[in-house]
């Protein structure tokens, strides 16, 4: 997601605390285990009986139901069309996906949220009214496409195009020296926002903390400027040993997905 997403998340009701989930595959139980977690009532459907009974069984949403949500009229007795979010996680199910879509948006949800499996996917849903469009395994591809050839940045943030926020090693160079002595952003145009220490981040860091090598940094500038870093550092010790990384940008609690 990207800036464009703004004026979605803008009319979404800061007071609003019911969401449902129409789709239970590893996307969509992973969204009702996140809602659920964070104190958020989560309505949940699949046309799977087993997927639904699982999700009962394991607690992961404060409702489940089996239903097919190509029928307006199942869609209409379950409850869901009151929610004022639905996020259709169907996705490897075109059509069902793309009616379910139309349904639940011609019933008059204010915020529908779903989940694509390709650009032309994509396109179909917003036609029929999805007011935001997600491609969770495309972005996971990039990610991992970064991930293994930009060796040193652990995670990233894209604030736009040009600007990102990055968590990467600290590199060779930058071991035992002070973020001051560094002149990070004069010298590399960048700023420092996090510095790992103990399994966890401080936020705003003291400019006289020393980096280690092998810890994480949080940094935010032009992508210009981040790429000027050396930071294209191993992965892996001398000795051939994984090195131990630090928590990225984005890690919720974990959750089985089947």
């Amino acid at each position: 997601m990207d800036i464009s997403s703004l004026s979605f998340f803008r009319s979404l009701r800061p007071e609003n605390k019911q969401f449902a989930v129409i789709g239970l595959g590893r996307f969509g139980r992973a969204v009702c285990f996140t809602l659920d977690r964070l104190g958020h009532e989560v309505l949940a459907a699949d046309n799977n009986e087993q997927r639904v009974s699982q999700l009962r069984a394991e607690n992961l949403a404060a409702h489940c139901i089996q239903l097919d949500s190509t029928d307006p009229l199942a869609l209409k007795e379950s409850g869901i069309l009151e929610i004022d979010t639905v996020i259709v996680a169907i996705g490897n199910f075109l059509e069902e996906s793309i009616v379910t879509t139309l349904n639940v948006k011609e019933a008059g949800v204010k915020h529908v949220v779903a989940k694509a499996s390709s650009e032309v996917h994509g396109t179909l849903l917003k036609k029929v009214g999805a007011d935001l469009v997600v491609y969770p395994e495309a972005e996971m591809g990039c990610a991992l496409a970064r991930s293994l050839t930009q060796r040193g940045i652990l995670e990233r943030f894209e604030l736009d195009p040009d600007h990102s926020i990055v968590e990467v090693m600290v590199p060779e160079e930058f071991d035992g020296k002070t973020i001051l002595e560094l002149k990070l952003r004069g010298h590399y145009g960048v700023n420092v926002i996090a510095v790992s220490e103990n399994q966890k981040f401080k936020i705003n860091p003291d400019p006289n903390q020393k980096l280690i090598k092998g810890s994480a940094i949080v940094v935010i500038g032009s992508n210009k400027n981040i790429n000027r870093l050396p930071i294209s550092c191993d992965l892996f010790n001398p000795d051939g040993s994984s090195v131990t990384t630090q928590l990225p940008l984005h890690r919720s609690s974990e959750v089985k997905l089947k």
